[in-house]
């Protein structure tokens, strides 16, 4: 499976950006898929996820509420709509998927997600 994140750029704070993550080569019917993110000199976190069978969902506690990740079938992609960005928002944001995934409740953690998109950059200016 092949990852494609697209969607990032440069706003100010509190503006909105829409992410996308394309599958290829595979589909994402039976597994999770995430996002993380890493910002300079930190650790890559997670971000969002959601269980593409279920639709269970689960978010870091920074996002809650200004982030919401969403799935469509028909296109094979997965969004995560960002409002009300901060500047310690400000990461590359990445696209991760486990294809194989059957759990309603989704990880957390990075060590689950064998497949991962190249990133894209976003920038909250203050």
């Amino acid at each position: 499976v092949q990852l494609q994140a697209s969607g990032g750029g440069l706003v100010q704070a509190g503006d909105s950006l829409r992410l996308s993550c394309a599958a290829s080569g595979g589909t994402l019917s039976n597994g999770h898929l995430g996002w993380f993110r890493q910002a300079p000199g930190k650790e890559r976190e997670f971000v969002a996820a959601i269980s593409w069978i279920y639709g269970t969902t689960a978010y870091t506690n920074s996002v809650m509420g200004r982030f919401t990740i969403s799935r469509d079938n028909a296109k094979n992609t997965v969004d995560l709509q960002m409002n009300s960005l901060k500047p310690e928002d400000t990461a590359v944001y990445y696209c991760a998927a486990n294809v194989r995934a059957y759990s309603a409740i989704v990880s957390k953690n990075d060590y689950n997600y064998p497949y991962w998109g190249q990133g894209t950059q976003v920038t909250v200016s203050s």
